[in-house]
């Protein structure tokens, strides 16, 4: 296992609230929550105000999430996520991302999202606009 990183590797940071209802019969929050933990920090790229990659006839989608648990997260809390751009494709972007407790890493992902075309579901190039975006949070 890689030796785990720090919130500040991360250009993007945001927070997540943990629910009770996120935590399973060990007490500590289910493994299923910690996609949708990883997903706060994707909509932090994709759909902020401030930098919206929206795109006319597109969408992302997912096309590999690798994840990787390195500690248990326990209710009650927040959870803060840090996201990162790893590499960018003709039509898909790498992020890497983490979650952390406190100040403890409690799980890493790596994941890859490709645009598609709305009408026929195929990789479509992503815009030069996107490419420029994306480009100032790649670290």
């Amino acid at each position: 296992m890689e030796p785990a990183p720090e919130i500040d590797a991360f250009p993007i940071c945001t927070t997540d609230k943990l629910r009770y209802r996120d935590t399973d019969r060990q007490g500590h929050v289910n493994s299923a929550v910690f996609s949708t933990f990883f997903e706060t920090g994707r909509v932090e790229i994709l759909y902020a105000p401030s930098m919206t990659l929206s795109i006319p006839d597109g969408e992302f989608v997912i096309a590999r999430l690798a994840l990787e648990y390195r500690t248990e997260v326990r209710w009650p809390g927040m959870v803060r996520v840090g996201t990162k751009i790893a590499s960018v494709g003709k039509s898909s972007i790498k992020l890497e991302q983490a979650v952390f407790q406190d100040e403890t890493c409690a799980a890493t992902v790596e994941t890859v999202i490709v645009l598609i075309d709305s009408h026929n579901r195929q990789a479509k190039p992503l815009p030069d606009e996107t490419l420029l975006i994306l480009s100032s949070y790649k670290r």
